[in-house]
């Protein structure tokens, strides 16, 4: 065992431990089933759900918050704030929003981890929420606010604004990724993510939501009566897609273009936390047996904004480096599917393509069937992360996205 490994599955009294990691079911936006809830009902579903799940701990215990938000109204602090009152939390629990895009929750939990590894505070949650029904679309600067914009040579700061499925079929164009790679990592999504709910692989992380949800149409007209609904599974997942099937599916972005509706992420509703705590804390508060595991440590890295999806591969060598780790002591992978073009780059890049046939990098399908609530998306991979390791038997575990604007960030964790 190397020195890295072992450091990274010691422990100690100043460990960041995971007492609980859950989600709500992950909805497609518009048709989905969490479509007429608010970002905050499902945040505060999540909240309570985490509370409940450790009906010794004293909530006053948790003395803050990061919740991950990318398109709510004003910044999302005020909803996220009703929803930890709602679910719970005295108001000497505090708050804070944050927004790395697609990275949001990751970062808020690296920021609570951060808090309690410094000693601001002893426990806090790291989350996530989103509704992309209520909020989605662009709202971009024009790129016409700075004259100079118009030289060719101010290109990364026009593309800032680039739309995500160009850059896609950037790194598609610029890194050899064919047409049908794309499709069959996007069928195994759907197929991994079958499978695993099939299973009940994902019961023990989701948390059941009861919301209010009318049918639309086809062209998304409102049908019927409002009723009230319990949601239990994500909706997004198609069991029996092939390859062959998306295969039949037009470019989205460009009219000779490789990502597809098929073969890129969905946008989604939904939420997610992570609660975390000193090891000696939870010790002394006699929760030593709730830990699930800890939070080993983060990193963040930029690249050029019109490749974004390449992030992951420059984040995870950055952060394995780091702690003295291999790509060999990762039991399992969570890499956010947001184009099946930048997974596969990054797949190949990292010298993971064997282990993703292998079933170690996405087991349990990724966001191209589960769906990307942006500012969720990094708590629900942890939340799969920690839960898949759990059920796998593994101890080290990745998860990584890559991030709008040219970034990408990547997360280390450990089961016990």
């Amino acid at each position: 065992m190397s020195k890295g490994l072992a450091a990274v599955l010691s422990k100690a009294p100043s460990d960041i431990v995971i007492l609980s990691s859950l989600r709500t079911p992950v909805c497609r936006s518009y048709k989905g089933h969490l479509k007429d809830a608010y970002p905050e009902e499902l945040l505060s579903t999540v909240l309570k759900a985490t509370r409940e799940a450790i009906p010794e701990l004293d909530p006053a215990v948790v003395e803050d918050v990061g919740v991950g938000v990318v398109l709510s109204e004003l910044g999302g602090s005020k909803a996220a704030r009703m929803a930890l009152n709602h679910a719970g939390y005295p108001n000497s629990t505090s708050l804070f929003t944050a927004n790395r895009a697609c990275a949001s929750s990751l970062q808020s939990i690296a920021l609570v981890a951060a808090q309690i590894r410094t000693g601001v505070a002893d426990a806090g949650i790291g989350a996530g929420m989103e509704s992309m029904t209520r909020n989605y679309g662009s709202k971009a600067v024009p790129v016409d606010v700075w004259p100079e914009l118009r030289d060719s040579a101010a290109r990364h700061v026009r593309d800032c604004v680039m739309p995500m499925g160009i850059t896609s079929e950037n790194v598609a164009e610029r890194y050899g990724v064919g047409r049908r790679i794309q499709d069959e990592v996007a069928a195994a999504s759907h197929s991994r993510a079958a499978r695993a709910r099939d299973e009940g692989w994902f019961d023990s992380q989701i948390v059941p939501v009861t919301t209010r949800f009318q049918e639309v149409d086809k062209q998304g007209n409102a049908v019927g009566a409002v009723r009230d609904i319990t949601v239990t599974q994500d909706d997004g997942i198609r069991a029996g897609v092939t390859a062959e099937s998306l295969a039949k599916l037009k470019p989205a972005f460009k009219p000779d273009g490789k990502s597809t509706a098929g073969n890129s992420s969905q946008i989604s509703d939904g939420a997610a936390a992570t609660l975390l705590m000193r090891r000696s804390t939870a010790t002394e508060l006699g929760l030593g047996g709730r830990i699930m595991g800890k939070f080993v440590g983060a990193t963040t890295v930029g690249c050029d904004p019109d490749e974004m999806g390449i992030g992951p591969a420059l984040a995870i060598p950055k952060l394995l480096n780091k702690l003295g780790l291999k790509k060999e002591d990762v039991d399992r992978w969570e890499i956010n599917e947001a184009f099946a073009s930048q997974v596969v780059y990054c797949l190949r890049e990292l010298g993971l393509m064997e282990a993703w046939e292998k079933g170690k990098v996405n087991p349990d399908g990724g966001a191209i069937a589960l769906g990307h609530p942006l500012g969720a998306t990094g708590a629900r991979m942890t939340s799969t992360l920690m839960h898949g390791l759990k059920r796998q038997g593994g101890q080290v575990g990745v998860v990584s996205m890559c991030v709008g604007t040219g970034m990408g960030m990547a997360g280390v964790f450990v089961r016990e």
